[in-house]
Formats: C-alpha cells, sequence, structure tokens
C-alpha cells in the first residue's frame, strides 16, 4: 500500500525569482516546506548558477505544468568571448582559447542563423539522457558524448548590451527545451572567437514574469504563515494559453468524473483543446465536441 504523503491540499502557482548557487528541486523542496503543501513541482529547470523565474506548482496546478513548459519564455544573458568550457558556462573548465573579438556588426549579422527554427546539440553537462544515465555523469566520468541535436523555435535573439571587449549580452525568447549554453557555444563557434555564458537570468516563462516573483528570502522569512499564502497565484493562471468555455451546472460533477458535459463556447473550433470553468474555477481541461467537453485532465479544489 502507498504511503500517503503529508502536507496540505494547496493549489495554485508561486512565482519565486531564483537566485544563483542552487538548485531548481531544492527551491521546490522549500516552496513545499514553506507552505506545507502535499505537492509541488516545476515548470522548466533552471540552471544552479542562473537566476529568475521559478513558476512552482502547488497541488492541482501540477495538472497545468505543461501548458507553462511549452509556453514561450526569454532570458538576458552575458556571453564570455575568447574562452569555450567544457560545461559552455562559467562553472567549467576552460578547453579553447581565441584572441578574435568580432565587432557588433558582425554579431548582429551572426545571430540570424539561430532564430527561427533550429536545430541545437544539447551540452554535454546536461540532464540529456543516454543510454538510461544522465549525460551529465557520464561526462563528469571524462566520457565524451555524441549528443543528437534537438529542434527548438527562437522567436527573437538580440544584441543589447557590450559592456566591453570580452563580453555580449543578448536576449533570447525561445520554445521549450531550449539551452541557453549551447547558444553562446555554438554562437562562439560560427564567429570562430570561442564562447561560454558567463551568467543567465530568466525573466519571463508564459505569463509569469520575474519582476513580480518572490525571493527566496522571503519564502523563508514568511514561512508557515497567511503572507506567503497570499502570494500563491490561481491554479487558471497556468492556462491562460487556452481557450476558456463556461461549463454548465449540471455537467461539473459529469467532467470531474472524467466524463464528457455540456459547456457553452464562443469562437472555439470543433476538436480544439479549452479548459471549462465554472463561476471562475477550473473544471477540467480536454477536447471541444461542439458543445460538449471530453476531459483529458480534471481538476478538484
Amino acid at each position: 500500500m502507498a504511503r500517503r504523503r503529508k502536507g496540505r491540499d494547496i493549489s495554485g502557482w508561486l512565482v519565486v525569482d531564483k537566485p544563483a548557487g542552487i538548485t531548481s528541486t531544492a527551491v521546490v523542496n522549500k516552496v513545499r516546506w514553506a507552505l506545507d503543501a502535499k505537492k509541488a513541482g516545476h515548470a522548466g529547470t533552471l540552471d544552479p548558477e542562473a537566476t529568475g523565474v521559478l513558476a512552482i506548482a502547488l497541488g492541482e496546478a501540477t495538472k497545468t505544468v505543461p501548458y507553462i513548459t511549452d509556453a514561450l519564455k526569454a532570458y538576458v544573458f552575458t556571453v564570455r568571448l575568447g574562452q569555450a568550457t567544457n560545461t559552455d558556462d562559467a562553472e567549467g573548465e576552460v578547453i579553447a582559447h581565441s584572441d578574435l573579438r568580432p565587432d557588433d556588426e558582425a554579431i548582429k549579422a551572426a545571430l540570424g542563423a539561430f532564430i527561427g527554427d533550429i536545430m541545437q546539440v544539447p551540452p554535454q553537462f546536461s540532464a540529456v539522457k543516454v543510454d538510461g544515465e544522465r549525460a551529465y555523469k557520464k561526462a563528469r566520468d571524462g566520457e565524451e558524448m555524441d549528443l543528437a541535436a534537438r529542434p527548438l523555435w527562437v522567436e527573437e535573439l538580440l544584441l543589447v548590451d557590450r559592456p566591453d571587449a570580452d563580453h555580449i549580452v543578448l536576449e533570447m525568447t525561445c520554445g521549450k527545451g531550449g539551452y541557453v549554453r549551447s547558444i553562446a557555444r555554438d554562437l562562439g563557434e560560427a564567429l570562430g572567437c570561442k564562447a561560454h555564458v558567463k551568467s543567465l537570468r530568466r525573466i519571463w516563462s508564459g505569463p509569469f514574469q520575474a519582476t513580480d516573483g518572490i525571493t527566496l528570502d522571503q519564502v523563508d522569512a514568511l514561512a508557515k504563515t497567511p503572507e506567503l499564502e497570499a502570494h500563491v497565484q490561481p491554479l487558471e493562471i497556468g492556462l491562460a494559453d487556452l481557450p476558456e468555455v463556461r461549463c454548465l451546472a449540471e455537467s461539473v460533477a459529469k467532467l470531474r468524473n472524467g466524463n464528457p458535459g455540456s459547456v457553452i463556447a464562443t469562437g472555439v473550433d470543433y476538436g480544439e483543446e479549452v479548459w471549462a470553468s465554472y463561476e471562475g474555477q477550473a473544471i477540467a481541461v480536454g477536447t471541444y465536441r461542439g458543445g460538449e467537453l471530453q476531459p483529458s485532465r480534471v481538476f478538484v479544489v
């Protein structure tokens, strides 16, 4: 018999402005403890040294995580020119040098190749699985892997600052599964000057902004208090990219039991994925079948 998970049934989103020097999993664990939440998870890992938006789903909101991970997200990152590292960031060992420093125009021209649908090879030190084992574990053992390229949609990639000859600051908006470290590495190769990420910050992810995030120090200070719970946003925010339909009162129980139910919709196509609400509360996500919803995920709050 499975062991019952301890904690409260609290549902919603807490946006943390993650500091450097801590893993995403550790932040989730801290939030779960601070809110005494039974269930929590995050919508998109940040490397330990990266900062910015870490959207943490609580309770029933964990069912909306895929819609946040699939959404566009934006990063601001500093690239160190002239050095390649084995991790593609500043935490690694420098493995190659170059004295070449391209000018701003050459950099802007090179960025075009990284916009749109691109193929990207993950860093050697990444969580990609190789023969059932994480790539970073193999890399730590000195094994060099031939990792397969993966597709990535890059909406925008801009040069926003040039603090000095050795550093550039880029802003990128992209889809799911992107490795900023790979962008820096491949840009350095394209320019012939080598490069790695020196610092990285996720400024927004789907509907969540870093400026709206609570700090980890605040999570500690407000732990186990109503003031911390006041920062929790409704789970419905995680469904912002889906069309909303209205659930009829007599359909609420049907949908929550996983059965089709009647809904009222405007401007929704047959077969489209939607979410159904009743009095502003999410009831289910599913497929619209012309006046009826076939649920695929249900919410019980």
